[in-house]
């Protein structure tokens, strides 16, 4: 099987670490809406924000690690995977509970997938 067009190749990884850093400020935009849909507190709503970010932050070195590890294709599917599956969460959640929860999922997932994209 031949392999992809480097092009192709960077395109896609620029892709998923632009959506990783993304994520990190389009809440912001949205979260009026967030907090009336959900019924957020004021302090439930700098935790949609800060969980992201905070998940994100203390596992970074940690995911670079396991790409190093296991592979840096295998660990940016996997988070990648794990981030699809909470952003798809998050935006279901009917609850700030499962919300904030996803939201920190979201963080794991970048934290894998931002290492691996940029390695």
């Amino acid at each position: 099987m031949p392999s992809p067009p480097r092009a192709a190749v960077l395109a896609v990884l620029a892709s998923a670490q632009f959506t990783v850093l993304l994520a990190t400020s389009i809440v912001n935009v949205a979260l009026p809406q967030i907090r009336d849909g959900v019924g957020l507190s004021d302090s439930a709503t700098t935790w949609v924000v800060n969980a992201y970010g905070l998940a994100f932050g203390a596992l970074l070195l940690s995911g670079g690690r396991a790409s190093d590890l296991l592979g840096h294709r295998r660990v940016l599917l996997a988070g990648l995977g794990v981030f699809g599956t909470a952003s798809a969460t998050a935006a279901l959640a009917a609850s700030p509970g499962v919300l904030i929860a996803a939201r920190a999922v979201q963080g794991v997932g970048a934290a894998a997938v931002a290492p691996a994209a940029l390695a």
